[in-house]
Protein backbone atom coordinates (compact mmCIF):
# COMPACT_ATOMS: atom_id res chain seq x y z
CA UNK A 1 0.00 0.00 0.00
CA UNK A 2 2.99 2.33 0.41
CA UNK A 3 3.36 3.52 -3.19
CA UNK A 4 -0.22 4.63 -3.73
CA UNK A 5 -0.55 6.22 -0.27
CA UNK A 6 2.64 8.20 -0.91
CA UNK A 7 1.19 9.33 -4.23
CA UNK A 8 -2.07 10.27 -2.52
CA UNK A 9 -0.08 12.58 -0.29
CA UNK A 10 2.01 14.00 -3.13
CA UNK A 11 -0.77 14.47 -5.68
CA UNK A 12 -3.76 15.16 -3.45
CA UNK A 13 -2.26 16.29 -0.14
CA UNK A 14 -3.95 13.39 1.66
CA UNK A 15 -2.48 11.95 4.82
CA UNK A 16 -4.48 8.76 5.32
CA UNK A 17 -5.20 7.65 8.89
CA UNK A 18 -4.55 4.15 10.20
CA UNK A 19 -8.30 3.50 10.10
CA UNK A 20 -8.59 4.68 6.50
CA UNK A 21 -5.65 2.54 5.41
CA UNK A 22 -7.20 -0.50 7.09
CA UNK A 23 -10.51 0.16 5.31
CA UNK A 24 -8.83 0.46 1.90
CA UNK A 25 -6.89 -2.76 2.59
CA UNK A 26 -10.10 -4.62 3.48
CA UNK A 27 -11.85 -3.18 0.42
CA UNK A 28 -9.01 -4.37 -1.81
CA UNK A 29 -9.09 -7.91 -0.48
CA UNK A 30 -12.88 -8.11 -0.74
CA UNK A 31 -12.62 -6.98 -4.37
CA UNK A 32 -9.96 -9.59 -5.16
CA UNK A 33 -11.98 -12.33 -3.46
CA UNK A 34 -15.24 -11.44 -5.22
CA UNK A 35 -13.44 -11.04 -8.53
CA UNK A 36 -12.41 -14.68 -8.31
CA UNK A 37 -16.12 -15.59 -8.52
CA UNK A 38 -17.69 -12.71 -10.45
CA UNK A 39 -16.37 -10.42 -13.16
CA UNK A 40 -16.55 -7.16 -11.22
CA UNK A 41 -13.55 -5.42 -12.76
CA UNK A 42 -10.82 -6.18 -15.29
CA UNK A 43 -8.18 -4.90 -12.88
CA UNK A 44 -7.35 -7.75 -10.53
CA UNK A 45 -3.78 -7.25 -9.23
CA UNK A 46 -3.16 -5.41 -5.98
CA UNK A 47 -1.04 -2.58 -7.41
CA UNK A 48 -3.54 -2.06 -10.22
CA UNK A 49 -6.40 -1.80 -7.73
CA UNK A 50 -4.46 0.65 -5.58
CA UNK A 51 -3.49 2.97 -8.44
CA UNK A 52 -6.15 2.52 -11.15
CA UNK A 53 -9.10 2.22 -8.77
CA UNK A 54 -8.28 3.81 -5.40
CA UNK A 55 -5.95 6.64 -6.40
CA UNK A 56 -7.81 7.33 -9.64
CA UNK A 57 -11.08 7.61 -7.71
CA UNK A 58 -9.57 9.99 -5.18
CA UNK A 59 -8.38 12.40 -7.88
CA UNK A 60 -11.97 13.72 -7.87
CA UNK A 61 -10.87 15.57 -4.72
CA UNK A 62 -8.95 17.95 -6.97
CA UNK A 63 -12.28 19.39 -8.14
CA UNK A 64 -13.59 20.02 -4.59
CA UNK A 65 -13.23 23.22 -2.61
CA UNK A 66 -10.71 22.31 0.14
CA UNK A 67 -12.65 24.18 2.81
CA UNK A 68 -16.06 22.75 1.88
CA UNK A 69 -16.13 19.14 0.68
CA UNK A 70 -19.50 17.93 -0.62
CA UNK A 71 -22.21 17.01 1.86
CA UNK A 72 -23.84 14.65 -0.63
CA UNK A 73 -22.61 12.74 -3.68
CA UNK A 74 -24.25 10.34 -6.13
CA UNK A 75 -22.05 8.00 -8.17
CA UNK A 76 -23.71 6.69 -11.34
CA UNK A 77 -22.56 3.45 -12.93
CA UNK A 78 -20.37 2.88 -9.88
CA UNK A 79 -19.47 -0.73 -10.79
CA UNK A 80 -17.51 -2.06 -7.83
CA UNK A 81 -17.89 1.26 -5.99
CA UNK A 82 -15.63 3.67 -7.86
CA UNK A 83 -15.17 6.53 -7.25
CA UNK A 84 -17.92 6.71 -4.61
CA UNK A 85 -16.66 4.39 -1.87
CA UNK A 86 -13.03 5.65 -1.84
CA UNK A 87 -14.38 9.23 -1.56
CA UNK A 88 -16.67 8.15 1.29
CA UNK A 89 -13.65 6.74 3.15
CA UNK A 90 -12.04 10.18 2.96
CA UNK A 91 -15.24 12.09 3.81
CA UNK A 92 -17.10 9.85 6.28
CA UNK A 93 -19.83 12.43 6.97
CA UNK A 94 -20.77 12.74 3.29
CA UNK A 95 -24.11 11.22 2.26
CA UNK A 96 -23.42 8.80 -0.59
CA UNK A 97 -25.69 7.14 -3.13
CA UNK A 98 -24.30 4.45 -5.44
CA UNK A 99 -26.21 3.66 -8.64
CA UNK A 100 -25.44 0.38 -10.40
CA UNK A 101 -27.94 -1.44 -12.62
CA UNK A 102 -26.06 -4.78 -12.64
CA UNK A 103 -27.31 -6.68 -9.61
CA UNK A 104 -24.08 -8.56 -8.83
CA UNK A 105 -22.06 -5.35 -8.79
CA UNK A 106 -24.67 -3.57 -6.68
CA UNK A 107 -24.59 -6.56 -4.32
CA UNK A 108 -20.84 -6.26 -3.98
CA UNK A 109 -21.16 -2.55 -3.18
CA UNK A 110 -23.73 -3.32 -0.47
CA UNK A 111 -21.41 -6.00 0.93
CA UNK A 112 -18.50 -3.53 1.12
CA UNK A 113 -20.69 -0.89 2.76
CA UNK A 114 -21.75 -3.38 5.44
CA UNK A 115 -18.27 -4.89 5.84
CA UNK A 116 -16.65 -1.48 6.35
CA UNK A 117 -19.48 -0.21 8.57
CA UNK A 118 -20.18 2.80 6.37
CA UNK A 119 -23.13 4.97 7.34
CA UNK A 120 -25.36 7.21 5.22
CA UNK A 121 -24.75 5.11 2.10
CA UNK A 122 -27.54 3.96 -0.21
CA UNK A 123 -27.01 1.40 -2.97
CA UNK A 124 -29.56 1.52 -5.80
CA UNK A 125 -29.70 -1.42 -8.23
CA UNK A 126 -31.51 0.76 -10.77
CA UNK A 127 -31.03 2.43 -14.12
CA UNK A 128 -29.71 5.99 -14.07
CA UNK A 129 -32.71 7.21 -16.10
CA UNK A 130 -35.14 5.99 -13.43
CA UNK A 131 -33.12 7.52 -10.59
CA UNK A 132 -32.92 10.82 -12.44
CA UNK A 133 -36.73 11.03 -12.63
CA UNK A 134 -37.23 10.01 -8.98
CA UNK A 135 -38.18 13.10 -6.89
CA UNK A 136 -36.17 11.69 -3.97
CA UNK A 137 -32.97 11.96 -6.00
CA UNK A 138 -33.61 14.52 -8.74
CA UNK A 139 -31.60 17.73 -8.19
CA UNK A 140 -30.84 16.50 -4.65
CA UNK A 141 -27.04 16.23 -4.60
CA UNK A 142 -24.03 18.52 -4.29
CA UNK A 143 -21.97 16.35 -6.64
CA UNK A 144 -22.65 13.65 -9.24
CA UNK A 145 -19.80 11.51 -10.55
CA UNK A 146 -19.37 9.10 -13.44
CA UNK A 147 -16.30 7.06 -14.28
CA UNK A 148 -15.91 5.19 -17.59
CA UNK A 149 -19.69 4.92 -17.88
CA UNK A 150 -20.73 6.26 -21.29
CA UNK A 151 -19.93 8.82 -24.01
CA UNK A 152 -20.29 12.37 -22.73
CA UNK A 153 -23.71 13.32 -24.19
CA UNK A 154 -25.21 10.22 -22.57
CA UNK A 155 -23.33 10.71 -19.32
CA UNK A 156 -24.38 14.33 -18.83
CA UNK A 157 -28.00 13.27 -19.38
CA UNK A 158 -27.54 10.78 -16.54
CA UNK A 159 -25.71 13.14 -14.17
CA UNK A 160 -26.92 16.72 -14.52
CA UNK A 161 -30.56 15.97 -13.54
CA UNK A 162 -29.31 14.65 -10.19
CA UNK A 163 -27.42 17.78 -9.11
CA UNK A 164 -28.91 20.81 -7.40
CA UNK A 165 -28.36 24.27 -8.89
CA UNK A 166 -24.98 25.38 -7.59
CA UNK A 167 -23.76 21.78 -7.51
CA UNK A 168 -21.18 20.05 -9.64
CA UNK A 169 -20.70 17.13 -12.04
CA UNK A 170 -17.35 15.33 -12.24
CA UNK A 171 -16.74 13.01 -15.18
CA UNK A 172 -13.58 10.89 -15.21
CA UNK A 173 -12.55 10.54 -18.83
CA UNK A 174 -9.70 9.30 -21.03
CA UNK A 175 -7.73 10.86 -23.86
CA UNK A 176 -10.79 11.96 -25.85
CA UNK A 177 -12.07 14.17 -23.02
CA UNK A 178 -11.20 17.56 -24.59
CA UNK A 179 -12.81 16.64 -27.93
CA UNK A 180 -15.84 15.04 -26.26
CA UNK A 181 -16.35 18.15 -24.13
CA UNK A 182 -16.18 20.50 -27.09
CA UNK A 183 -18.68 18.39 -29.02
CA UNK A 184 -21.03 18.25 -26.01
CA UNK A 185 -21.13 21.97 -25.10
CA UNK A 186 -24.66 22.56 -26.44
CA UNK A 187 -25.99 19.43 -24.75
CA UNK A 188 -24.42 20.45 -21.45
CA UNK A 189 -26.05 23.90 -21.70
CA UNK A 190 -29.44 22.39 -22.63
CA UNK A 191 -29.39 20.27 -19.47
CA UNK A 192 -28.48 23.17 -17.18
CA UNK A 193 -24.73 22.75 -17.03
CA UNK A 194 -21.70 24.89 -17.75
CA UNK A 195 -18.11 23.77 -18.18
CA UNK A 196 -15.90 24.81 -15.29
CA UNK A 197 -12.63 23.13 -16.30
CA UNK A 198 -10.91 20.14 -17.82
CA UNK A 199 -8.14 18.89 -15.55
CA UNK A 200 -5.38 16.56 -16.80
CA UNK A 201 -4.57 13.81 -14.29
CA UNK A 202 -1.26 11.96 -14.04
CA UNK A 203 -1.25 8.58 -12.33
CA UNK A 204 1.98 6.68 -11.58
CA UNK A 205 2.74 3.88 -14.07
CA UNK A 206 -0.37 4.76 -16.14
CA UNK A 207 0.52 5.93 -19.64
CA UNK A 208 -3.02 6.69 -20.81
CA UNK A 209 -4.15 10.30 -20.60
CA UNK A 210 -6.70 10.90 -17.85
CA UNK A 211 -8.92 13.93 -17.28
CA UNK A 212 -11.50 15.28 -14.89
CA UNK A 213 -14.23 17.15 -16.75
CA UNK A 214 -15.95 19.41 -14.21
CA UNK A 215 -19.34 21.02 -14.84
CA UNK A 216 -21.27 23.51 -12.74
CA UNK A 217 -25.06 23.18 -12.52
CA UNK A 218 -26.26 26.69 -13.34
CA UNK A 219 -29.91 26.11 -14.31
CA UNK A 220 -32.68 23.62 -13.70
CA UNK A 221 -32.66 20.57 -15.97
CA UNK A 222 -35.79 20.44 -18.18
CA UNK A 223 -38.31 17.93 -16.82
CA UNK A 224 -38.12 15.65 -19.87
CA UNK A 225 -34.51 14.69 -19.08
CA UNK A 226 -33.31 12.07 -18.55
CA UNK A 227 -35.44 10.41 -21.19
CA UNK A 228 -36.89 6.95 -20.73
CA UNK A 229 -34.64 3.95 -20.12
CA UNK A 230 -32.26 3.21 -22.97
CA UNK A 231 -32.81 6.35 -25.03
CA UNK A 232 -29.80 8.37 -23.74
CA UNK A 233 -27.49 5.57 -24.90
CA UNK A 234 -29.32 4.64 -28.11
CA UNK A 235 -30.08 8.20 -29.23
CA UNK A 236 -27.53 10.54 -27.61
CA UNK A 237 -28.45 14.20 -27.56
CA UNK A 238 -26.64 16.45 -30.01
CA UNK A 239 -26.29 20.16 -30.63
Amino acid sequence: MEIWTERAQQILGLQLTTEQLAAFERYKHELIEWNSRFNLTAIRDESGIEIKHFLDSLTCILAFEPSSPPRSLIDVGTGAGFPGIPLKLIYPHMRLTLVESIQKKAGFCQHVVETLGLRQVTVLAQRAEDVGQDPQHREAYDVATGRAVAPMPTLVEYLLPLVRIGGMVIMQKGENAPAETQQSEKVIARLGGQLRKIMPIALPAVVEDRYLVVLDKVAQTPAEYPRRTGLPAKQPLSG
